[in-house]
């Protein structure tokens, strides 16, 4: 890397610039990754939190199945139970309504199931656990009485950071939660079945008239999931785009300056694969420097905004934004590299001019 170890110091100021660029895209892309997966776990946490190997759940006519329709019948839930191969059927119930505590009211999600499972539940039909996010916007603390519907919960216990379709989760007693339902205009049945084992899924499934999904898979029954997912994935593609056609750019541009000083080189006797390194590393440079110092502005903004934003500061949302950047970015660079490879020896010796 001689000649290019030269250029990066005698073109300081083009070099600073396109860092500069690829620095701000990259701070764009981290910064969106994390807000993306912090908007992903507020919407979807209490899902992936659910204590079954698959989640089943009851389509509506010919519409796909969601969270939002699903009501399974006592029959299907014993169907499930007398399958071959279950070992465990949790029926679970999910409302969404207000709730008020002596801090104020809020929007939450009602979870209701039995206790004894991964997922905390109350053992008494009279109390209610509260996760973190709702305990801070009810203001209640373990002891506290909160009221829902007009009836009133004693706060059992304080979990996790539990949340789905961005509200803050409440759970109750199976019992306690199908009385809440019926006064709320619901059914009172469950939404969904949390089961483990190894059954026939697909077959039971078709038999039983529903869908057996992996907690993962079963987030595209989530509407809004699928509506914000999709659309901050699109611009986080969109900007790797841009990154690469930039970087891509810049260096076709200048290698294309530099054409006389290559020809000269392989007049000289440099080797056309010793000229592609020279080209890629300095590429790999400029991306290095510019990455790590988008990077580093993504984690030192994501850890002040995390208080205030939904954000989620991990290896998914640097590392691997940052890995995808450089690579993204040497491939635009290669596009710069036919004039490395196609460059005339005879060029440099004048045989043109």
């Amino acid at each position: 890397m001689y000649v290019a170890w030269r250029d990066l110091r005698f073109a300081r100021g083009r070099f600073a610039l396109i860092g500069a660029v690829v620095a701000l895209i990259t701070l764009l892309v981290g910064f969106l990754t994390g807000l993306t997966g912090g908007l992903a776990a507020q919407n979807v946490s209490s899902v992936l939190a659910l204590p079954g190997d698959r989640l089943v759940l009851q389509p509506v006519a010919d519409a796909g199945a969601t969270f939002a329709d699903s009501s399974i019948a006592s029959d299907t839930t014993a169907a499930w139970r007398a399958a071959p191969g279950v070992d465990t059927v949790t029926p679970v119930g999910i409302t969404q309504t207000r709730a008020e505590g002596p801090g104020g009211s809020t929007a939450v999600a009602l979870f209701g199931l039995d206790a004894g499972t991964s997922f905390a539940a109350p053992r008494h039909d009279d109390e209610v656990d509260l996760s973190a996010g709702a305990a801070k916007s009810l203001g209640a603390a373990v002891g506290d009485e909160i009221s829902i519907a007009g009836s009133s919960y004693r706060v059992a216990e304080i979990g996790g950071d539990d949340w789905y379709s961005h509200t803050p989760v409440l759970t109750l007693s199976a019992t306690a939660w199908t009385s809440l339902d019926q006064r709320l205009g619901g059914t009172g049945q469950p939404t969904v079945l949390a089961v483990t084992g190894s059954p026939a899924w697909d077959s039971v499934a078709a038999d039983t008239g529903t869908t057996a999904s992996t907690p993962l898979a079963s987030l595209t029954a989530l509407s809004t999931f699928r509506s914000e997912i999709g659309s901050l994935a699109l611009m986080i593609a969109m900007l790797f785009g841009v990154s690469a056609l930039v970087v891509g750019a810049f260096f076709t541009v200048w290698t294309m300056q530099r054409s006389a000083d290559i020809a000269v080189l392989k007049a000289l006797g440099a080797s056309t694969p010793a000229l592609v390194r020279d080209a890629l590393g300095q590429a790999l440079v400029v991306l290095g420097a510019g990455v790590g110092v988008g990077i580093g502005l993504t984690a030192l903004l994501g850890a002040v905004a995390g208080g205030a934003l939904p954000f989620v500061l991990s290896p998914l949302t640097t590392l691997a934004p940052a890995a995808a950047m450089i690579a993204l970015g040497l491939l635009g660079a290669a596009v710069s590299l036919r004039t490395v490879t196609s460059s005339d020896p005879l060029t440099a010796l004048g045989s043109t001019r």
